[in-house]
């Protein structure tokens, strides 16, 4: 008579097989689509990281006091 363990082992070999040879659902060959709506999704780079392709804002650089032209150059 088989243990709880061993069928418990056997379920999850035999459903870990079927997985595997069922793959994903895609069928036909892969592709890239070439329509005006898919140039507007996101890469995968930027799905990974959504801050990379952000622009970073430049840093505020305080000006120098001026000079008006009467007051003595030191």
């Amino acid at each position: 008579m088989l243990r709880a363990s061993q069928i418990l082992v056997r379920t999850l070999a035999l459903a870990a097989s079927a997985a595997a040879l069922s793959g994903c659902g895609q069928r036909g060959p892969l592709y890239l689509p070439t329509d005006p709506a898919a140039s507007q999704r996101a890469t995968l780079a930027q799905t990974l990281d959504p801050m990379r392709d952000t622009p970073t804002p430049a840093p505020i650089v305080p000006s120098a006091p001026s000079r008006s032209a009467s007051s003595p150059t030191p």
